[in-house]
């Protein structure tokens, strides 16, 4: 038992014809493929390129490191720039430095032997003193590797 009449009436059928979309997709497709390679795709920009010397640049005045370093047996003492302070002043000197610096960038190193509660620590102070971006600084990152 079907359900499709045996006779092939001229009638009217109302299937979709795809054939003219089908037609009307490959030109469309066809122009895009030769558009797309002629549109300019930006600016040229030059990339930065390393130093021809391969030795440690030497921080400079904008660049602030505070190290965090290990004593044994005792608390870790803590350096801006290779001056001294004490724990509870490194958050009222970090304050003071970042208080009117348009770049907020700061640079941690941690002693190898050191637990990393402390540098933890001095990040939270970073954040606490606003600022945007705190860097680790390793030792293959002080290698140059």
């Amino acid at each position: 038992m079907s359900m499709t009449t045996g006779g092939g009436g001229g009638g009217y059928s109302s299937d979709i014809n795809v054939t003219p979309m089908i037609d009307i997709l490959l030109v469309l497709l066809i122009i895009f493929m030769v558009i797309v390679p002629v549109v300019p795709k930006g600016l040229d920009a030059m990339v930065p390129q390393p130093p021809k010397d391969k030795k440690q640049q030497e921080p400079t005045d904008r660049t602030i490191v505070v190290q965090v370093l290990h004593v044994p047996g005792g608390a870790p003492q803590y350096k801006i720039n290779e001056t001294p302070y004490a724990k509870q002043d490194l958050l009222p000197k970090l304050t003071e430095i970042y208080a009117n610096r348009a770049e907020r960038i700061m640079f941690v190193k941690g002693d190898d032997d050191l637990n990393f509660a402390y540098v933890a620590e001095v990040i939270d102070m970073g954040r606490a003193a606003n600022v945007d971006h705190i860097g680790l600084m390793t030792p293959k990152i002080l290698a140059g590797q």
